[in-house]
């Protein structure tokens, strides 16, 4: 099993609150860690038809049955969100920490359920994919940048060497298929499949969803609800401008990026590493990964997002803005494996705006060498997650 950074949050937080919610998209490790690490649980999941029957039609009968003096894990409860005020019950009475393990891979439904109905007894977390440095100390790190966005980040793909193009294209299916028509009643599935290749199409882009709506076919209220359909089910994220203005007027758009990009170069019919070289979009893939494992980092320790871009409108722009309380953090995200002096610009230009030292600036590369400038801090794609979050 690939050790998971997860972990030791999950472990601490277990003994302190009677729920936790681990939520993340299908196939990110969720059920895997969750056994590991509560092996004596009960377990159950709400994806058997007749366990969630069960479940919907006797829940004080389903939640008894399954019970133990450990604590039960039930996975996909987001398909009867009726067990959480029963849960509440429970724990109410037992006061026990650990009590609950639940997960879910539908983001907004779960997360408003639990907050409101689990206020103050639960410990919400988040499992993406596998982070890079996951990957590293598992010695599975792929040995080209171009064969790591191809791969993309899903454990099963690492951990039983299944191809990428095969596994993603079961994936998509079964999404579409399935969670698509549970979480939004979409009528015509292959517009949906064609919004989500348009959607990868636009990766690292400012979202323009008029233009995004017109290239589809369907109306900006669709495209709004769909774009919310992805983000609840963990497919994408948009990256926010940051506030800080320094004066100047600010891009109020967010940015296009998806949780995993070996999902987006398959939306993108990228059949293999070498088509990724010379792609249009791979600037834009290399973003993704980047800012995608940055929120891995930070999820991973328990924390909330605290990321952003930053443009101005003279198109001085940021890649990534990380915010520290009052710090900020500049880093800028270039795909080509050797270093050049233009790569700095940006940072050099923000540091002055901002009255920073530019070598309190990131610059991460392409390339396989980490090493300190007068200009900033440059850090490989391979050592992401040392130092960096």
């Amino acid at each position: 099993m690939i050790k998971r950074q997860l972990a030791e949050k999950l472990t601490v937080l277990a003994k302190q609150f009677p729920v936790i919610a681990l939520l993340g998209p299908r196939q990110s490790g969720k059920t895997t860690l969750s056994k590991e690490i509560f092996k004596d649980y009960n377990y159950v999941s709400l994806e058997e038809l007749d366990q969630r029957d069960f479940a919907k039609t006797d829940p004080k009968g389903f939640l008894k049955t399954h019970s133990n003096s450990h604590g039960l894990i039930i996975d996909e409860v987001q398909h009867v969100p009726e067990l959480l005020s029963y849960i509440q019950t429970i724990v109410d009475e037992t006061q026990k920490p650990g009590s609950f393990i639940l997960t879910g891979s539908q983001n907004l439904l779960i997360n408003q359920d639990v907050s409101q109905t689990l206020a103050g007894r639960v410990a919400i977390l988040t499992l993406l994919p596998l982070s890079i440095q996951e990957l590293k100390q598992s010695n599975i790190l792929p040995d080209s940048l171009d064969e790591a966005i191809f791969n993309g980040f899903y454990p099963r793909i690492h951990a039983q060497q299944i191809s990428p193009d095969d596994w993603y294209a079961s994936y998509v299916q079964t999404y579409v298929e399935r969670d698509v028509r549970q979480i939004q009643n979409v009528s015509d599935l292959s517009v949906f499949r064609r919004f989500m290749k348009l959607c990868a199409g636009r990766v690292g882009q400012i979202l323009h969803v008029k233009s995004l709506a017109d290239d589809c076919g369907v109306s900006p209220s669709t495209v709004n609800v769909w774009l919310s359909l992805l983000e609840a089910s963990f497919i994408v994220f948009l990256l926010r401008p940051h506030f800080r203005n320094f004066n100047k007027r600010l891009i109020k758009m967010p940015k296009l990026y998806f949780y995993d990009v070996g999902l987006a170069s398959h939306l993108l019919d990228i059949k293999s590493p070498k088509d990724v070289t010379s792609h249009f979009a791979k600037g834009g893939l290399f973003e993704s990964m980047v800012l995608s494992d940055l929120l891995k980092g930070q999820l991973n320790k328990g924390h909330l997002p605290n990321i952003y871009f930053w443009r101005d409108k003279t198109h001085l722009e940021i890649d990534c803005i990380i915010e520290d309380g009052q710090n900020l953090t500049p880093l800028e995200i270039k795909a080509g494996q050797t270093l050049s002096h233009e790569y700095f610009s940006a940072l050099a230009k923000w540091a002055k705006l901002a009255g920073h030292a530019p070598s309190k600036g990131i610059l991460v590369y392409g390339g396989d060498q980490s090493q300190t400038r007068k200009e900033g801090q440059v850090v490989s794609w391979r050592n992401l997650g040392e130092g960096v979050a």
